[in-house]
């Protein structure tokens, strides 16, 4: 039942007696009857917060009144418990002004709390936000809002957006401000720099308060900004932590200055808040710098896309723009130019590079009826090709697609990391009021205890623990999309190095999935002859088998008779003349059904199809005398023993799953060094055996091209789809190979391992500067300075440490 909820709010006037209702419309597509308006009706009512609910047959909508917003929810659960769906969309927000993983949960709850959002996923490293929710324009307008309220910028991101190439854009340069600060800075330090070597002096400290407020309040302006959006939100984040430890440091010096100026300029702490704020944004310039390498792999695949096509019109060419392009149109596509848009050879030949898309390093061959995708390199000959897909539709925007999608998407350990970071401002903030009370009892002096709770605030990091995972996932699956692996699920991403099991579809996976005429077994006459009469008989057939034989003949440039009064006979096989000779070819079953012996050819039969070929059977149609046999074969594919030692070697289970008969799979077990397996199962059985494998086994992949295999996909802890394959399957996995290579699951399985590896480095040293930098700082044991440098350093580190996923490869490139 095709079900669609549309959402339309309208505030009702205010009442004085009571707090104002909200009205919903909700569009209901599906009801047939008086029945169906009941049933939605009493669903709706019982939903509590519900003032009331009407639903109309005619116009196919319900009308909700609701005490709270919060019951939108409850009422669209019951919308699902009446067995209807709700329509959803998915919204990609550009966020701006999140500094640290604090940022990242503020963002999510603020997106949650809107009625009708089902969930939002926000990620710091590419500071986007992704949104599922109820079918509504003004719902968008809500989420903005909501974000905007909890103290951060928000746009719609457009579907065809691309990455900046650089994020710096026109005006001042980016790294002014950090200039800045480092000359204004620099004498505050000099002094420090200078005692190593016998000197001692230090600046006036009118001289330093100079120096110093135009950093505090003019380069620091941004953390005040920030910070205030945070109080006002009933938050903290990093920008707050910054902005209580250095105007801590800076209100004490300036006491100190203008009411204690015995003390002298050498007992000021101006330095300290400047060169903690100076320090923080030059971490903040090189961490940017970090994460618009991150999107290299994105900025790589839109550079891809042709901006002009060389449309065929009226008998010529004329130049228009790719978004112009519809499907049938018929493009040429000159040496050396991209392809610009996906379509089917239909004039020409040449060679195409695709290794951008497909990760394949050598030129494919190009000829009529051959597939092209746009945004691949058209080699040495020109070629008109018929426009297939265009748009987002396009081969090349649904891969680009899905990596945004993986990038964006957040692994279940992100999870983790995200509740820490909800508490980690406030216990930072709390732990430094400890430091400052207890130093405060032991000293007696407000100096000491203020720089060292400034020194905890600073040193705090909760930004590297909110870009750890985040980034590596954002390098991985970058990687991997050079080399042809789409990872579409950071879920699988993660699960991926954990298989311990491989389960592999036979057909069009490990095998070619194209029937090959592998012997002839002739009675009387000749090879030539047999082959000859079938290729006749078979000549204008579309049947697999058929043009496996056809190919043999053209092979061996064989001349085909024309073949009169040939007819299928359904489910036996064909019958028709040649050269005058009636012929009929087909099963053993049709053979024996028309009384003709196979006695002859049964040993050579039998071997055969114990070595899992299928066989076809000629005999004269008239006389009964057995011409001969006709033997075929799937061919594994070249690649297929190789993929299967790999995984062997990394210590991986290997099974084949398949429809076929025990002999053919056999055979191709044996050939491929594939120990377990499964023979004769239907394609509603193939999750069932997934499910017995995992329950045996541990984690298992599941690897399939056909839409046979979607429920095992589905239902394996990670599916892994041949693009080759079916729509159907690619959707279901959550990584998709763009070459029909099964090398590249061991590829897969690599590259997940070394992503992993990196998320732990990452978390590892974020809680390191963190867990060990916080006690030192409590104790006295950093100064404020060296503080702010470890905090700005973390963040540059866990990029700089994910960045080195770039240069990963599949081993046998390496």
């Amino acid at each position: 039942m095709d079900m669609r909820v549309e959402l339309r709010d309208r505030q009702l006037a205010p009442s004085s007696e009571a707090e104002p209702a909200q009205r919903f419309e909700i569009g209901i597509e599906g009801m047939t009857c008086a029945s169906c308006v009941a049933r939605v009706e009493r669903a709706l009512a019982r939903v509590p917060g519900v003032a009331s609910a009407s639903v109309n047959l005619a116009t196919e909508r319900a009308q909700l009144s609701l005490e709270t917003p919060s019951a939108l929810g409850a009422a669209i659960g019951a919308v699902h418990a009446a067995g209807y769906e709700v329509a959803t969309d998915e919204t990609v927000l550009d966020i701006g002004g999140m500094s640290c993983a604090s940022c990242v949960g503020r963002v999510e709850r603020a997106l949650a709390a809107v009625p009708g959002v089902q969930e939002a996923v926000v990620n710091l490293a590419s500071e986007r936000a992704r949104v599922r929710h109820v079918r509504d324009p003004a719902l968008v307008r809500q989420m903005l809002q909501a974000v905007r309220q909890a103290g951060y910028e928000a746009a719609v991101r457009p579907e065809s957006a691309a990455p900046a190439a650089d994020a710096r854009g026109a005006g001042a340069p980016d790294w002014l401000p950090i200039a800045a600060g480092i000359a204004l800075s620099l004498p505050l330090v000099a002094p420090m720099l200078a005692m190593p070597f016998g000197l001692n002096w230090s600046l006036p400290g009118w001289v330093q308060w100079a120096l110093a407020t135009p950093v505090q309040f003019w380069l620091g302006a941004r953390f005040y900004r920030a910070a205030w959006k945070a109080l006002k939100a009933r938050t903290g984040n990093m920008d707050l932590l910054v902005s209580l430890g250095t105007s801590a440091a800076y209100l004490l010096s300036l006491y100190r200055l203008v009411f204690e100026p015995q003390l002298g300029a050498g007992q000021l702490y101006f330095e300290s808040a400047a060169v903690v704020i100076t320090l923080v944004m030059l971490g903040k310039w090189l961490e940017a710098r970090a994460k618009r390498r991150t999107l290299d792999a994105i900025r790589a695949l839109n550079a891809l896309r042709p901006t002009v096509a060389h449309r065929r019109e009226d008998g010529g060419e004329r130049d228009v723009p790719v978004e112009a392009l519809h499907p049938d149109d018929l493009v040429v596509v000159r040496p050396g130019e991209r392809f610009p848009a996906d379509g089917i050879v239909v004039e020409g030949a040449s060679h195409a590079d695709e290794s951008l898309i497909t990760g394949e390093s050598l030129p494919v061959a190009k000829r009529q009826q051959d597939r092209v995708t746009g945004g691949a390199i058209n080699g040495e000959g020109a070629l008109v090709v018929r426009v297939t897909t265009v748009g987002a539709e396009s081969m090349l925007a649904r891969i680009i697609r899905m990596v945004e999608n993986a990038q964006a998407a957040k692994a279940p350990i992100q999870r983790l990391v995200d509740r820490v970071s909800a508490v980690f401002v406030p216990v930072v903030v709390a732990i430094a009021l400890l430091t400052l009370i207890g130093w405060y009892g032991v000293t007696g002096d407000a100096a000491t205890p203020i720089v060292n709770a400034v020194a905890v605030l600073v040193i705090a990091c909760p930004c590297a623990l909110g870009l750890a995972t985040p980034t590596a996932i954002m390098v991985g699956t970058g990687v991997a999309a050079r080399h042809g692996i789409l990872i579409t699920d950071a879920e699988a991403l993660e699960r991926a190095h954990q298989a311990r099991t491989v389960a592999f579809d036979k057909t069009g996976t490990l095998t070619v999935g194209q029937p090959e005429l592998v012997a002839l077994g002739p009675v009387a006459a000749d090879e030539t002859r047999l082959l000859a009469i079938a290729a006749a008989l078979q000549a204008r057939s579309e049947h697999p088998l058929a043009r496996a034989v056809l190919r043999a003949a053209q092979q061996r440039d064989l001349p085909v008779d024309e073949a009169s009064q040939v007819a299928a006979v359904a489910g036996r096989g064909l019958r028709g003349e040649v050269a005058g000779t009636a012929y009929v070819l087909g099963s053993a079953r049709w053979m024996g059904e028309l009384g003709i012996a196979l006695e002859p050819l049964e040993p050579r039969a039998q071997a055969l199809q114990e070595d899992g070929r299928t066989l076809s059977w000629l005999a004269e149609e008239r006389s009964g005398r057995l011409v001969g046999l006709l033997a075929f074969g799937d061919a594994p594919k070249d690649s297929a023993a190789a993929a299967v030692a790999a995984l062997s070697e990394n210590g991986i289970r290997t099974v084949m799953l398949t429809g076929d008969g025990p002999g053919a799979a056999r055979a191709v077990a044996r050939a491929l060094g594939i120990a377990e397996v499964r023979a004769q199962v239907l394609p509603e059985d193939k999750a069932s055996v997934v499910t017995e494998l995992r329950a045996s086994h541990g984690v298992v992949a599941m690897v399939g091209d056909g839409i046979n295999d979607a429920p095992a996909l589905a239902a394996a802890d990670v599916g892994i789809a041949m693009a080759t394959g079916t729509d159907v399957a690619m959707h279901t996995a959550g990584i998709t190979l763009m070459r029909g290579d099964p090398r590249l699951v061991a590829d897969a399985i690599d590259v997940s391992h070394r992503t992993y590896r990196k998320i732990r480095q990452n978390l590892f040293w974020a809680f390191v500067y963190n867990v060990v930098g916080i006690p030192l700082a409590a104790a006295g044991l950093l100064s404020p300075m060296i503080a702010g440098a470890a905090m700005a350093f973390s963040s540059v580190s866990v990029v700089s440490n994910a960045l080195l996923l770039r240069r990963w490869r599949p081993r046998r490139a390496l």
